[in-house]
């Protein structure tokens, strides 16, 4: 008897044969500046750091890769923020052929919903939203590109930008001025910092926020409490750490700049640490108190079938709901008026001690491979790349080998989900129909 993968196997999967294709394309001299191969490793780092939407880079996007290159990294972004199987099944559709059970099984996998049915119009409407946002995203950013970079150059950087952002990717062209730039030469345009704000917003809060708000327009009451959770955690997670680095800041990124102007530095640090990957202000100079801030937000990450890596808003909440009724003594777990199931609070704590088992896991053997390498800026990068942020203190190029592929590895777990990872390695196996007696322990 045949034996069919799970669904979580066939994703880890997917990313793999993505990853490996991204690799080969990147490696041809056609996708270099100098003419020559760029090696396997670059090119393995690069297509892993793209198809994961982390942003992490060992060569700069502007300067070492072709047009052919900047391609190729732009449509692993697109692959891997939409997920392979919402690509599949748009070539299914376009095709006009039919998609079977099994196919649909593993599309509520990939996009995190609960429902098999009405599948295929929900993914309709992740790709319609998509063209839609990164179309208008564009639009707006060539308002500013244009001018500066020429109507050629201007549009291609408006649209990978576009892209990049929505997807909460982080790579950026911008290294045609400085490398490893990133966006700090637009640290005060409006127009370029809340497009990009607002793409990144929208691809992180997740594609099923999208579809309950489409549905029930804006009232709130009416939203599921996945929706609710969603939007509470995002707006507290967006408006408290501005304020935050906004006192932060102000004797260290911020010094000497006007009211305004640090306003939106702390605004868009804000947005960018929650998986998206750019920086308008240079992140090695960041406040301590900032870059425990960024870590903490790095961790979080964006909300379930989005773009956006992390542990996601919803299981800080559910986390958060427990502890609190844990502390109280009080017995309803519940939120909004809704009680909150066992096993999303089993779920939340797997997903949240799992994402933090890898990111020690990480920390620790990069310190016994790099022990020159400072600490802080060890923790911040692996952080950054399980929760597929991108962000870096600049330590990623100095990186030796062992090193970039822990990196590598982190980001693929941090993209395919860490738990949905551990279960893609396990067999499954019939529950044993005699149970272990309980035994009270000690706790705390």
């Amino acid at each position: 008897m045949k034996r069919k993968f799970s669904q979580t196997r066939i994703i880890a999967l997917g990313y793999i044969l993505i990853i490996i294709v991204g690799t080969l394309l990147l490696m041809l001299p056609a996708a270099s500046q100098s003419g020559k191969s760029a090696g396997f490793v670059p090119a393995m780092f690069t297509a892993v750091s793209a198809s994961c939407v982390t942003g992490l880079v060992v060569l700069d996007t502007a300067t070492s890769w072709t047009v052919f290159g900047q391609a190729i990294i732009i449509t692993l972004i697109q692959i891997g923020g939409l997920g392979f199987m919402t690509i599949a099944t748009m070539f299914s559709m376009l095709l006009k052929r039919r998609m079977g059970l099994r196919e649909r099984e593993i599309m509520v996998e990939s996009i995190n919903t609960q429902h098999i049915g009405g599948i295929m119009l929900l993914t309709r409407k992740i790709i319609a939203g998509t063209v839609l946002f990164e179309t208008c995203g564009a639009l707006l950013l060539a308002t500013r590109f244009i001018p500066r970079f020429g109507p050629v150059k201007g549009i291609w950087y408006s649209v990978f930008h576009s892209v990049s952002a929505f997807c909460n990717a982080g790579f950026d062209l911008m290294g045609i001025t400085e490398p490893y730039a990133s966006l700090t030469g637009f640290s005060d345009d409006v127009v370029v910092n809340f497009t990009l704000c607002a793409l990144i917003i929208i691809g992180g809060i997740g594609f099923l926020v999208w579809d309950d708000i489409g549905k029930k327009k804006l009232r709130f009451k009416y939203y599921q409490l996945h929706t609710k959770l969603v939007l509470t955690v995002t707006a507290i997670l967006l408006v408290v750490p501005s304020i935050l680095f906004f006192v932060f800041e102000r004797d260290f990124t911020n010094a000497g700049l006007g009211l305004g102007h640090s306003v939106l530095n702390s605004v868009f640090d804000s947005v960018t640490a929650r998986t998206a990957g750019f920086n308008t202000t240079d992140t090695a100079a960041l406040s301590p108190a900032s870059k425990i801030l960024t870590i903490f937000l790095m961790f979080i990450g964006g909300s379930p079938g989005s773009t956006a890596g992390g542990i996601k808003t919803t299981t800080l909440a559910v986390i958060a709901v427990s502890t609190f009724n844990g502390i109280t003594r009080r017995q309803s777990k519940g939120v909004f008026g809704r009680r909150l199931e066992k096993d999303a609070i089993h779920k939340a704590s797997s997903v949240a001690f799992t994402n933090m088992s890898l990111a020690i896991f990480g920390i620790i053997a990069i310190c016994a491979f790099q022990p020159t390498l400072d600490i802080g800026d060890i923790i911040f990068e692996c952080v950054s790349a399980i929760g597929t942020v991108g962000m870096s203190t600049g330590i990623t190029r100095s990186l030796t080998l062992a090193p970039r592929l822990i990196i590598a590895f982190l980001m693929f777990c941090g993209r395919v989900g860490s738990v949905s990872f551990a279960l893609a390695l396990m067999e499954k196996r019939a529950a044993p129909p005699i149970k272990n007696p309980r035994e009270k322990i000690t706790i705390g």
